[in-house]
């Protein structure tokens, strides 16, 4: 299944408590439709003690946002876009901005 957004792209939160706030993808769970943005939906995890070196305690670590939930964000227009995949002759892809038509 072909996704929106990969890992690495910088993208804004359309929804939840995260809402219009951006970062960057982590992690892309294809089969779930989820990803993981560095720095947002963060909850607090119970780990407990591994090692001498890795103490236990609480953590937060970042959870899961659905796929539609979240937008690709466009430098040059500053927000959350909708955007076309363009072919090249030498069948590269890149990702156009709808609204400002530049490359994301």
């Amino acid at each position: 299944m072909s996704l929106r957004v990969k890992k690495g792209d910088k993208v804004v939160v359309l929804a939840g408590k995260a809402k219009n706030k951006t970062g960057k993808i982590l992690k892309v769970f294809t089969a779930k439709s989820r990803v993981v943005v560095e720095g947002l939906n963060l909850v607090k995890k119970h780990t407990r003690r591994r090692s001498e070196s890795e103490p236990g305690g609480i953590k937060e670590v970042p959870a899961s946002i659905h796929i539609s939930n979240v937008s690709l964000f466009c430098s040059s227009c500053n927000k959350g876009v909708r955007f076309l995949v363009q072919t090249a002759e030498d069948k590269s892809k890149t990702r156009i901005c709808k609204k400002c038509q530049k490359p994301i």
